[in-house]
């Protein structure tokens, strides 16, 4: 079973926040797949005398854009930047959660769950099979009353990377796809899809799109009681997502065994692993101008380290595995203040 505790935590990080004189205003903008978890974490952090950190979810390629301009304290990505991006910008980047993105559905009268497998899924998303009772689809569902309506894609209007990782999930499962649009944060989906904002803007679209299909995430699919697909696994198993399937792919993967937060959580082996499992990532400035300025944001994101795993657990999402954690205090490190103050924690 995988262990999902923190580690243990030194007499500096155990009073950064008893310090009053540290509490600041931090602003976050980026991923919508994580922004509700966020939003938890922060309420429980200012309850705790932290301070006030607000986070708006506008999308990974925003919050890209929005740090690496300097204009929040931190951006949110679940498209994680390769090491020369993060140089080039001078950005430190931070693995927070682990998730699942699910596809869903709005098939009144559908008894049971759909079953789909990745190429067939990606057939779909390509505009190239176009019915609910295509021969294709029922044979993955037998005695299934499918409707002989239109499929009606809904997939993210903005760069996002949560289209990111459902493209490279589909990229992966079909070489048609792979060829034809590829992975991306904004895919060039073929034909005319229709197209909404952020989870929550894909979540109010498919409710108004019967025959609707649309990908979000898995907290979504909870909070809104929506239809979710069950997708076939490496194991060759139809299984539908929970916070248990996102921890076998912890468990089945080079994050787990080697401590590698870029590690793919695609598609691994393993029962009951959810194939669209994805790392969600934060960007700091890795050069601010100031020790003190680096310091509010900084401070939110160890505390969630030091309390997350309790706060984690039925949102939806699962905490990152120990082989992780246990390298994050050298990343925070990283962070090197123009003017030499380093943050408390990181003189102990």
């Amino acid at each position: 079973m995988l262990a999902l505790r923190r580690p243990i935590l030194t007499l500096a990080a155990t009073l950064l926040l008893a310090s009053s004189a540290l509490a600041q205003s931090v602003q976050g903008q980026g991923a919508t797949f994580p922004s509700k978890v966020y939003a938890t974490w922060a309420k429980a952090f200012e309850k705790a005398g932290g301070g006030v950190v607000s986070y708006k979810g506008t999308g990974s390629g925003d919050g890209i854009k929005q740090i690496s301009a300097r204009q929040v304290d931190f951006g949110g990505t679940d498209a994680p930047l390769p090491a020369a991006e993060l140089a080039k910008h001078k950005l430190v980047q931070i693995p927070m959660l682990v998730g699942g993105v699910v596809p869903v559905v709005n098939l009144p009268g559908l008894a049971a769950p759909l079953q789909l497998d990745g190429e067939l899924l990606a057939d779909i998303f390509l505009g190239r099979v176009k019915l609910w009772s295509d021969a294709r689809i029922a044979a993955l569902n037998p005695g299934a009353a499918l409707p002989a309506w239109p499929i009606k894609r809904v997939v993210r209007a903005e760069k996002s990377g949560t289209s990111d990782g459902f493209s490279r999930y589909l990229a992966g499962a079909s070489a048609r796809f792979k060829d034809e649009v590829g992975a991306s944060q904004a895919p060039a989906w073929p034909g005319e899809p229709l197209k909404a904002e952020g989870n929550d803007g894909m979540v109010q679209m498919l409710r108004a799109t019967s025959g609707g299909i649309a990908y979000v995430s898995f907290d979504r699919v909870l909070r809104d009681k929506l239809a979710a697909v069950k997708l076939r696994n490496a194991a060759g198993r139809f299984v539908l997502p929970t916070e248990s399937g996102f921890r076998v792919a912890i468990l089945e993967s080079d994050m787990h065994r080697q401590g590698d937060d870029l590690a793919t959580l695609l598609d691994r082996p393993g029962n009951d692993a959810w194939p669209i499992t994805l790392t969600s990532f934060v960007l700091v400035d890795g050069e601010p101008a100031t020790g003190a300025k680096a310091l509010g944001a900084l401070k939110f994101l160890y505390w969630c380290f030091m309390h997350g795993d309790d706060l984690t657990r039925g949102t939806g999402f699962a905490p990152l595995p120990v082989s992780v954690q246990s390298r994050l205090a050298a990343r925070f490190t990283q962070v090197r203040p123009k003017d030499g103050q380093l943050p408390a924690y990181q003189t102990f």
